[in-house]
């Protein structure tokens, strides 16, 4: 079977927070800088606010991965819905001792174990997802942020539902926070350029024309996840054709078709 260059062009836009997909944009890089700047600042937690796929596990990813050679600083990537885990996985991070399989980590024994460092020692923990903890273990994370030993950088979802960061104990230890949104339409099109340019793509990058990234917009708003799975769509479109009816596309100018059949696809617009 013919191979495709379409093939590792739509690879790019695989959703993914890894460091090396990061993309250096005006808006994410004062965002990031924001973060980073926090961290010296004496606040007990930090707080990265947004709707799903505005780039608040990619930001927490790129600064775990700048920061881990230079400060003490943990990255939970996943939610760890059991409280026991969870409280295993603090200790285990700030005492690099394992925690015996059938043994649970007391909590006032943790508090006391953080209380006992203060002035030595200052760990970072960066916690994504955390709307999926429970107001129960969310209250234990508060309670080791006022030791002032551990800082926590949190990430939530923004919902029509916000009770959540309606509470007063809750508002009162976030210091600093920090809301992420969807990129406007000319960030849109540099972040196209961009992830296309990283991967030497300069051909396809040329291919979209600003009436091109309008209708992009138009469908995802500007959000990152939608951004990429749309672009993922539509180069796996571009494969199909180049593969099987290669004399049906252009490879200089980006067909205005294809575009309509991935929102078609996608369910942005109906046929």
């Amino acid at each position: 079977m013919k191979k495709s260059k379409y093939s590792a062009v739509k690879s790019i836009f695989i959703d993914s927070v890894d460091n090396d997909n990061f993309v250096e944009l005006d808006t994410i890089l004062f965002n990031y800088n924001i973060l980073k700047e926090s961290l010296d600042k004496p606040l007990k937690m930090i707080l990265l606010f947004g709707r799903p796929g505005t780039g608040k596990s990619m930001l927490l990813n790129r600064l775990y991965h700048n920061l881990r050679n230079k400060r003490e600083i943990h990255y939970f990537d996943a939610p760890i819905i059991s409280e026991k885990e969870f409280l295993n996985k603090i200790y285990e991070s700030i005492s690099h001792q394992r925690v015996p399989k059938n043994m649970r980590v007391n909590f006032d024994g943790l508090l006391d174990y953080c209380k006992s460092l203060k002035g030595r020692r200052e760990i970072v923990f960066l916690l994504d997802e955390c709307q999926l903890y429970s107001e129960a273990l969310m209250e234990k994370i508060r309670l080791l942020s006022d030791t002032r030993v551990v800082k926590f950088v949190i990430t939530l979802h923004k919902t029509d539902n916000e009770d959540i960061l309606a509470k007063e104990h809750f508002k009162t230890r976030i210091w600093e926070v920090i809301e992420l949104k969807n990129l406007s339409v000319e960030d849109l099109e540099i972040f196209i350029q961009k992830k296309l340019f990283q991967k030497g793509f300069v051909e396809v990058a040329n291919m979209f024309e600003e009436r091109h990234v309008k209708f992009i917009y138009s469908c995802t708003r500007g959000n990152l996840r939608e951004t990429n799975k749309f672009l993922y769509t539509l180069f796996s479109i571009y494969e199909h054709y180049d593969i099987y009816n290669p004399e049906k596309i252009s490879h200089t100018k980006l067909s205005k078709k294809i575009l309509e059949m991935t929102a078609i696809k996608l369910g942005y617009i109906h046929d």
